[in-house]
């Protein structure tokens, strides 16, 4: 159970994070702002994937 949650939130986050790069490039923000709002974006996914897993594990 736990590779398939792995493999699923490393697959999102990719997914997530090609999807950041196209909101950058499209509103052009600037360089020195990027990283900020990758590690926004990168921790509330990791939360929401963590309370995702929580939730399954403890309902079985």
């Amino acid at each position: 159970m736990i590779i398939i949650v792995i493999l699923f939130a490393v697959f999102y986050l990719f997914q997530i994070n090609r999807m950041t790069y196209a909101l950058c490039a499209r509103k052009e923000i600037p360089e020195e702002k990027q990283p900020k709002v990758y590690r926004t974006i990168n921790i509330l996914i990791t939360i929401l994937l963590v309370s995702l897993y929580l939730k399954t594990y403890y309902s079985i």
